[in-house]
């Protein structure tokens, strides 16, 4: 809600109704997960104990996304509440399903996809995601959503291989999206609600900050880690650019989309840029010197101070038992009578 807040405030309080201001709140809600996942690789920040924390809010965010492109789809268009219930409903037994599917039979998944072949392992998976979005669209669910959910049932060694042969794609991709994103954009509209823009970004990193500095404060990370969660989370991109096209597409507000692509270009471009000018500052942030490395070498650094500490430990001798009658004071043997 933090985050969905100040576009669903800076629509009301612009006049554009509450129709436009629910569209508003989901394009400053969602995080971009594909730049997020690029910073988190350039920088070295794979490792970092506050990785998997930032993972765990970009995969909630993608499943609250879930419910909510039904019910904004449902809004645009007018339905009532019954059919608004209904695509809600949908959506939650798809997104259950394919969870269940996960979670208990995906080892058979696993063995169906997988093949030692990567050429074959790269099309079985595309097929598969493929296949699992069309029919989320076809069920009034994200099409996005769904090739999503098709990585989360995905898991182990074969969910590792798939990401290194995917990884060109989604940079390519990436690069697609936003020049077709860039050939849709007007920059003579842009610059009207340029001010609101930039205003609607600084707002939003700060909520982003936050939610990330308080996420990563919870799992007991310290400062370093709890700024770099909150930078990593910065970044807006294709979900907010998809949530604003299907506003405008419905006539929610002639201005929302020309705020909407100033809003992502900002982010979008400052995201990335700050996480790696800052990365200086927040290492001396750090409590403790290996604070700022990966986890595992902070591991093997603490690992080893440990054992150091125990072998540098001074053995105290024990008390020698009081000379006896007979025995010499010296090293020498017991005096025989």
């Amino acid at each position: 809600m933090l985050n969905a807040a100040p576009g669903v405030v800076i629509a009301l309080v612009l006049g554009w109704g509450p129709v436009a201001a629910v569209a508003m709140g989901g394009v400053t809600y969602a995080t971009s997960s594909g730049i997020t996942a690029k910073v988190l690789t350039d920088l070295n920040w794979i490792g970092n104990r506050e990785t998997p924390v930032v993972l765990s809010l970009l995969v909630f965010e993608d499943l609250t996304m879930a419910v909510y492109l039904p019910v904004l789809t449902a809004i645009l268009a007018g339905a009532g509440f019954a059919a608004g219930a209904t695509s809600v409903g949908i959506a939650l037994a798809t997104v259950t399903v394919v969870l269940v599917i996960s979670l208990k039979f995906g080892r058979y998944l696993e063995m169906f996809v997988s093949s030692p072949n990567s050429e074959v392992l790269l099309l079985k998976v595309l097929g598969l995601a493929l296949l699992v979005a069309g029919i989320a669209q076809q069920l009034q669910v994200s099409a996005a959503v769904g090739a999503f959910l098709v990585g989360v049932a995905l898991s182990g060694q074969l969910a590792h291989e798939a990401m290194e042969l995917l990884a060109p794609l989604r940079d390519l991709f990436a690069a697609v999206f936003f020049v077709f994103f860039g050939l849709n954009t007007d920059p003579a509209k842009i610059l009207p609600v340029a001010g609101l823009a930039l205003l609607l970004a600084f707002v939003s990193i700060v909520t982003k900050l936050l939610t990330g500095y308080y996420a990563a404060q919870q799992a007991g990370i310290g400062r370093a880690g709890r700024a770099r969660a909150g930078l990593a989370l910065v970044p807006r991109g294709e979900f907010n650019i998809v949530i604003a096209g299907l506003a405008v597409a419905a006539g929610a507000h002639p201005d929302l989309g020309p705020l909407a692509a100033g809003y992502v270009l900002i982010l979008a471009a400052f995201g990335p840029l700050a996480a790696r000018l800052l990365q200086p500052v927040i290492t001396s942030l750090a409590d403790h010197p290996e604070d700022h490395l990966p986890f595992f070498r902070r591991k093997k650094t603490k690992e080893g101070r440990g054992k150091t500490t125990a072998e540098d430990a001074v053995e105290i001798p024990e008390q020698s038992a009081p000379v006896e009658d007979g025995v010499d004071d010296g090293d020498a043997e017991p005096l025989r009578k």
